[in-house]
């Protein structure tokens, strides 16, 4: 039987990763892959992440399944850190939410609820988005369709041209948002431009889609979720999927929740039967370890205010780092103004470079990063950004 199936090229990140590890170039820079790394190029536990594990060993008595929605805690503290309590108060009857596999969970039992109540419905999606957008949400059967979003040349939202194409889109369809951080382009929405959006939305009865991955990566953790709450506080549908991926550092764990607001009460219920009919036929029961650790994080203050300020630390740590890249490019030559790259947020960029000059980086210079010249900030430290600099500008 299996002899049917061809040979798959590697993922084009995940290649990168292989082709970085075997590459013995002691200088080496690997800015290809979208995890938080710290000045000394690790991944590291965050120390609230830490302690908390500590009180689940202790504390824990048993290894059985979680309830189908997953840790009960752990949902009511993340659809808190999601809506804020002030806004929850108002909706909460209309909210639904379970924990998930990580954001790629989210996703994908979002997309097989929506072919449950519409058979191919459409959902735009920015160009670009997300590379595993596309076989998450389209391989569950949803039909996929694009709205302009990230202008190229100037390194900016060509928001103008978003909001024209979102404005013939049909009467219920949906609309594939990211909350904060944009990946791949790191080009954010203003409030001003989700006020915009909110209008639109509300007028041509479009229904938000909102992914968000990295809440607290942008401009802290109430201020990443200004969208959503935005659109949850205007419409009567809202879909948001999340990761704690990287604001809790808990990439192995796979800690998602997904979240809908629905149009009433009684929608809700019924939303949320099928939500579990769906995780029932995908994988059973969500993993707990992850969510229990944040579960034990968001309930304690201290550990709440320890964690809180880990994640400021990291934000500006990624937001120097884009300036000091900055600094040193524009003074290094005067080909090309860098200083977009200061002005996104959370971990990705877009250098501006070609697929030669790229792989130019990766021949001569052993520094690693997608064809699209999209680097992930965070592969950058103190020792290795001058080097990166300087190469990078030798290939102009």
């Amino acid at each position: 039987m299996f002899n049917t199936l061809p040979l798959l090229p590697a993922d084009p990140i995940l290649g990168l990763s292989q082709a970085y590890a075997k590459d013995t170039n002691p200088l080496k820079v690997d800015l290809g892959v979208g995890v938080y790394k710290n000045d000394q190029g690790q991944t590291p536990i965050m120390q609230a992440v830490m302690l908390a594990e500590k009180i689940l060993i202790d504390k824990q008595v048993t290894k059985a399944y979680t309830p189908p929605a997953g840790v009960p805690g752990a949902n009511e503290v993340a659809t808190q850190l999601i809506f804020g309590a002030d806004l929850l108060s108002q909706i909460q009857s209309r909210v639904r939410s379970i924990q998930t596999p990580g954001g790629c969970g989210a996703l994908r039992v979002a997309a097989e609820l929506i072919q449950r109540a519409k058979k191919g419905a459409s959902l735009w999606v920015s160009t670009p988005t997300w590379a595993n957008h596309i076989p998450l949400l389209g391989n569950a059967g949803l039909t996929l369709k694009e709205y302009p979003y990230y202008d190229y040349k100037n390194h900016a939202i060509d928001f103008a041209a978003m909001k024209n194409t979102l404005q013939s889109v049909p009467a219920g369809d949906m609309v594939l948002l990211h909350a904060c951080c944009h990946n791949p382009s790191g080009a954010d929405l203003s409030k001003d431009q989700w006020n915009e959006l909110a209008d639109l939305f509300a007028e041509r009865h479009l229904i938000p889609f909102i992914d968000m991955a990295y809440q607290g990566f942008g401009d802290g953790l109430q201020e990443d979720a200004y969208g959503i709450r935005l659109m949850s506080s205007r419409l009567p549908e809202v879909i948001v999927a999340v990761s704690y991926s990287k604001n809790f550092g808990l990439y192995r764990e796979r800690a998602g929740s997904l979240s809908i607001v629905f149009a009433d009460e009684k929608q809700a219920d019924a939303g949320l039967s099928q939500l579990l009919s769906v995780t029932r036929a995908l994988y059973s029961m969500p993993p707990s370890h992850g969510a229990a650790l944040i579960d034990i994080i968001l309930h304690s203050d201290e550990l709440t205010k320890i964690w809180s300020d880990e994640l400021t630390s990291m934000r500006q740590r990624i937001a120097n780092l884009r300036s000091d890249l900055v600094r040193e490019l524009n003074q290094l030559q005067q080909k090309q103004n860098f200083s977009f790259i200061a002005n996104e947020k959370g971990m990705f960029s877009f250098l501006g470079l070609s697929v030669e000059q790229v792989h130019q980086l990766k021949n001569q210079y052993s520094i690693y990063m997608t064809d699209t010249s999209r680097i992930s900030v965070a592969g950058l430290t103190a020792n290795n950004l001058s080097y990166v600099a300087k190469a990078i500008v030798s290939v102009l």
